[in-house]
């Protein structure tokens, strides 16, 4: 979730006064979406870990799967300002678009650098090409399309046709081989669904799930809806409007957007491995309301201080954060150790079960496991910040 670099753009209405200045809501956000992220993905117990911090296993859904929408839907907030300010500095839209091709193939990159495992090399014959920042850059790109050339109503339509038409692609298109979902087979299937068939054509042996992948291809389209949430969002902050009103019209929709995606579970089930349109309106109305909470508190009661820090710390070098979380978690679950009664364990599962001998219960153990992850992320994190040393890309 790499995306503290990837936010900014997109062109200001002639009617409003835009707003320019950096707001450190959203690089707190951001720093809290990292943290989320250490701490979700290095439990001590994959299995024990206390149910807020494990991702749902199919259809439904826990706190932690709305840690990675969160950062799509900041990378569209941050889009919003970084676009406009630049085209007021006189750059091209073909200049931008120019540098956003970069950057996308940048997280490319950088998603297949963490995929890879540098140590005891990489297996081209399983190797895992989707990924998190795959996901961040494709959804990235297509955003950037519709900032630089279109107005809000034209992302509002892309936004509605990307949930819309995923369901209905999901719903009446017949997977080859089974038939068509909700008559044929179930709807929804966890693995005779569209997007996982398609994955399996492109990918098979390079999957996650081997059978379907949570970052697989098909599923980018409502993420990018999510994306442009965020764009909408980005701008709405940059209007002239008073802040208490966007903070009132931050929240309605938010809470629109929640109620939305619960009443559309029933008919599309929320679900983050295929990121279903309901899942996107979901995330994208807590997003929505939880940025609204932190605008209004830091924003315009100037709520900052000492209290910040540690946020920002992971906020302001995301990019940096998404590879620490990498460099705990491949070692944990690849380098082994001997337990005592001879058998071979894993690092993370050899630190779990010390854990455990200390009385700490092994969901409580998992979530010390997984808190130490974030301390060491962020001491590291912490040494950059201590130079004012901030990764871009």
């Amino acid at each position: 979730m790499a995306t503290s670099t990837l936010i900014q753009n997109t062109p200001v209405s002639s009617e409003s006064k835009p707003v320019s200045q950096r707001l450190t809501c959203i690089d707190v956000y951001r720093g809290l979406a990292v943290a989320g992220m250490i701490l979700v993905d290095n439990p001590g117990s994959d299995d024990l870990a206390h149910w807020p911090i494990k991702h749902q296993q199919w259809n439904g859904w826990t706190p932690a799967d709305f840690i990675f929408p969160s950062f799509i839907f900041l990378v569209g907030v941050s889009m919003a300002f970084s676009f406009a300010s630049r085209l007021r500095r006189g750059e091209s839209r073909q200049k931008i678009f120019a540098h956003v091709i970069l950057r996308s193939l940048l997280l490319i990159a950088i998603g297949f650098l963490t995929n890879a495992s540098p140590i005891l090399g990489v297996d081209w014959h399983s190797f895992r090409f989707y990924g998190v920042t795959q996901r961040i850059a494709l959804c990235y790109l297509a955003a950037a399309i519709l900032v630089l050339w279109s107005n809000w109503r034209g992302q509002l339509i892309a936004l509605i046709a990307c949930l819309a038409g995923y369901w209905a692609l999901l719903r009446f298109v017949p997977v080859p081989g089974f038939g068509v979902p909700g008559h044929d087979i179930p709807f929804m299937d966890t693995w005779r669904n569209l997007p996982a068939w398609l994955d399996r054509k492109l990918m098979m042996g390079h999957l996650y799930n081997d059978v379907r992948d949570p970052e697989g291809l098909i599923h980018t389209i409502p993420a990018i809806g999510t994306t442009l949430m965020g764009v909408l969002t980005g701008q709405w902050l940059r209007s002239g409007a008073s802040p208490r009103t966007k903070v009132l019209r931050m929240v309605g929709f938010g809470v629109l957007g929640l109620v939305a995606g619960l009443v559309w579970d029933r008919w599309f089930p929320i679900n983050k491995n295929l990121w279903t349109s309901s899942f996107a309106l979901l995330t994208g109305g807590f997003a929505l309301v939880f940025l609204a909470l932190l605008y209004w508190a830091m924003e315009i009661r100037n709520w900052r201080g000492a209290w910040t820090m540690p946020f920002l710390v992971f906020g302001m070098n995301a990019i940096v954060g998404y590879v620490a979380d990498s460099v705990v978690y491949g070692p944990g679950y690849t380098f082994t150790v001997k337990a005592a009664n001879g058998a071979t364990m894993n690092w993370h599962e050899a630190a779990q079960a010390w854990l455990v001998s200390l009385g700490l219960g092994a969901a409580n153990a998992s979530l010390v496991y997984s808190i130490g992850a974030v301390l060491f992320c962020w001491a590291l994190l912490w040494l950059l910040w201590r130079k004012k040393i901030f990764v871009k890309i």
